[in-house]
């Protein structure tokens, strides 16, 4: 297939890249500093581009089969990044008409599982209060995403770490995993790769976890 990857240089984007030239996918890595990309190999192509001009974007996608995006805040001070730079990407897919769109949310954006320990809806409270911005913001990205002619997926994952791909997790499609506190980036990568190719995920969101 032909990916493209947004957010290519975070860790959930890398791995991405890696894993889809893997696999043997023609990937487009999306960048604004191609010095940060680390990943390199055969069917790789790094595209430079300012994420807020949607014109910019759309040579970027058009003629893929599935798009990527990594993109969102990386600390309190960054809330509203999310919505921000996924929005010129739903315009540049609209505008080259191409359909299938993977983006990274967070678990507490999803539902609360049925029959949740006490322990664990405490601390999704007091996450939920340390990071409400942020949360905010990707709730507003998720609508945005509804509002749009893409089919979309949201990946909801709690906690990221920097562990190495399982391929073993959960994923419960517009739920949540029940106690999943943690999800390496790398398995991350490999769910959402998984579930392009899934049409029970189409405009939906989907927790992921351990």
């Amino acid at each position: 297939m032909k990916l493209t990857v947004f957010g290519a240089t975070g860790g959930i984007g890398q791995e991405i890249v890696r894993q889809g030239l893997a696999a043997g996918h023609e990937v487009t890595a999306v960048v604004r500093d191609p010095a940060r990309l680390t990943v390199s190999g055969t069917g790789l192509e790094v595209f430079r581009a300012d994420l807020a001009d949607p014109e910019a974007l759309r040579p970027a996608v058009a003629g893929r089969d599935v798009v990527f995006s990594g993109l969102g805040a990386r600390s309190r001070k960054d809330a509203g990044t999310a919505t921000r730079v996924t929005v010129p990407v739903l315009r540049a897919l609209e505008a080259a008409d191409v359909r299938r769109l993977l983006v990274v949310s967070a678990a507490p954006v999803g539902p609360v599982p049925g029959g949740e320990p006490a322990l664990d809806r405490a601390v999704r409270a007091v996450i939920g209060t340390l990071l409400k911005d942020i949360y905010t913001d990707l709730t507003t990205m998720e609508a945005e995403l509804a509002r749009s002619a893409t089919d979309w997926t949201a990946v909801r994952p709690p906690k990221l770490t920097d562990g190495p791909m399982t391929g073993t997790y959960r994923t419960v499609v517009g739920g949540t995993p029940r106690s999943g506190r943690t999800i390496s980036r790398a398995d991350v990568a490999h769910a959402m790769l998984a579930m392009a190719g899934d049409p029970a995920t189409v405009k939906q969101g989907v927790g992921v976890a351990y």
